[in-house]
């Protein structure tokens, strides 16, 4: 962050429960910035600004403070996205000092399908031509893919006044899916993106759809980048399974040349192995699922446990997987006392219990 931050907004949020709901805040954003909480205070710090959220008479009251606008608005966005995910049906209100402008999102992104192609039988590539790439190189990887319904002309979001997102609704609702850009090609001027083919009988797959089914030509955008960037550390623990390859494939990739690498990655089969192309040393282990015993739970998160008994404190552990496991993960870690600011442990998807 620099120095000075010239930007700055305050907000009330009025939840059911506002100490829950800092606990969530300090839970979640802990993989994302660093988190300082002080009793009924919590600091979050970042490259683009702090967010102050202190509990007080039932209330959350927020003060956001950015070195630029639009990392003002984004930071605004952020935080009332998350507000209102972890309220879920329970009542929320959020109030800004200013209210948000409903102009269109100022990190949208408009990009063309190139081309597509399966990389495994359960992994898909889509290439999209992107006129600046210039926000996707390095930092952050996340993005999250807006595509239009087949035909009609893409609506893009602008802000609501408490700050969420304004998504088109009725006939121009988008499909809205989180995803990593797998990989930045400069010269072409083209962005990467995989999709995890996962069939499951009765469960809709959206996004696997859109993959399966899209067009050279088609427009789509995307929004961001934001979070998951890449681990600053001579040596680096990598652990995760289909949902988090495109991420460390990416990180393998852009890594320094003295950088070590060790990777546990849990797929089907071996058919669902990738190259994992390295400038770095990396070691690589591919759990298998078709492999283990009926019933069996937990087994990439035993086997990261495993390897993080053999690592020292400046070792980047990298984490990401189902909810549960980097649970068990992260609390593992609290326990070995490794320095927060050596890992990333995030949760991808979550388990059915169905």
């Amino acid at each position: 962050m620099n120095a000075v931050q010239q930007f700055k907004l305050s907000g009330t949020a009025l939840p059911t429960d506002a100490g829950s709901m800092l606990d969530e805040i300090c839970e979640h954003f802990v993989e994302h910035a660093e988190v300082q909480r002080t009793g009924n205070l919590a600091l979050l710090s970042s490259k683009t600004g702090t967010a102050s959220i202190r509990v007080q008479d039932h209330k959350l009251l927020i003060e956001l403070a950015c070195p630029s606008e639009s990392e003002l608005q984004m930071s605004r966005t952020i935080i009332a996205e998350h507000l209102f995910y972890f309220a879920g049906d329970d009542p929320l209100e959020l109030i800004w000092s200013e209210p948000a402008s409903l102009s269109v999102l100022p990190n949208i992104h408009e990009v063309t399908v190139v081309s597509s192609e399966d990389v495994t039988p359960r992994m898909r590539r889509v290439k999209f031509a992107c006129s600046d790439v210039a926000p996707f190189v390095g930092g952050d990887m996340h993005v999250r893919l807006l595509a239009p319904p087949k035909g009609r002309h893409p609506v893009w979001p602008g802000l609501r006044e408490d700050g969420r997102v304004a998504w088109p609704e009725g006939e121009d609702e988008l499909l809205v899916r989180v995803y990593t850009i797998r990989a930045v090609d400069i010269e072409r001027r083209e962005l990467w993106i995989d999709f995890l083919q996962h069939p499951a009988p009765g469960v809709k797959t959206p996004g696997a759809d859109f993959a399966r089914d899209v067009q050279p030509g088609e427009k789509i955008a995307l929004l961001g980048p934001g979070g998951g960037g890449l681990p600053e550390a001579q040596s680096i623990l990598m652990a995760g399974d289909e949902s988090a390859l495109p991420a460390i494939a990416r990180i393998a990739a852009e890594v320094p040349p003295d950088t070590r690498i060790q990777a546990i990655i849990e797929v089907l089969d071996e058919a669902e192995e990738q190259p994992l192309p390295s400038a770095g040393m990396i070691e690589v282990r591919w759990l298998h699922r078709k492999s283990y015993p009926p019933g069996a739970k937990g087994v990439l998160a035993e086997e990261t446990k495993k390897a993080i008994t053999s690592i020292d404190d400046q070792t980047f552990v990298w984490v990401a997987c189902e909810k549960e496991d980097v649970r068990s993960i992260r609390a593992f870690l609290k326990s070995r006392r490794h320095d927060r600011k050596n890992m990333y442990v995030a949760w991808y998807w979550e388990r059915d219990p169905a």
